[in-house]
């Protein structure tokens, strides 16, 4: 994965445009950090997957297509993931003052670009 700068950029180009954000993460959908500026990463990455995993099983289940995005409210702020291309996703943590709206208007531009950029690396063949 050569794209950890670019993917970087889109992060903190997203972190500009919403200042409400408290960390980004773009990672694989098996949990392996790509890009970040959010502590406990690791931490994160594990658990966006899991419920990548169970949200992919609802939607399918459920008749709702592929996954497109999660949005989970706490009392302190919100936790959103967004598909990222074919094997990343996006996640973002929020303030709970953040305009829900504008945060899936930026994050799924966002993810759109993340994913873009990740799929291009991955096709890339590696130099040996």
């Amino acid at each position: 994965m050569t794209a950890e700068t670019e993917v970087l950029g889109e992060i903190r180009r997203l972190r500009a445009r919403l200042p409400q954000l408290r960390g980004v993460l773009a990672a694989s959908i098996d949990g392996l950090v790509l890009a970040t500026d959010t502590a406990e990463a690791e931490s994160v990455a594990a658990l966006t997957a899991a419920a990548l995993s169970v949200a992919q099983r609802l939607t399918e289940t459920t008749g709702q297509g592929g996954f497109k995005e999660l949005l989970v409210r706490g009392e302190s702020g919100y936790v959103a993931t967004y598909a990222a291309g074919s094997s990343a996703v996006l996640t973002v943590l929020a303030e709970p003052r953040t305009n829900v709206g504008r945060l899936h208007l930026e994050a799924r531009r966002a993810g759109a670009r993340v994913g873009a950029l990740v799929d291009a690396a991955l096709e890339r063949p590696q130099d040996a």
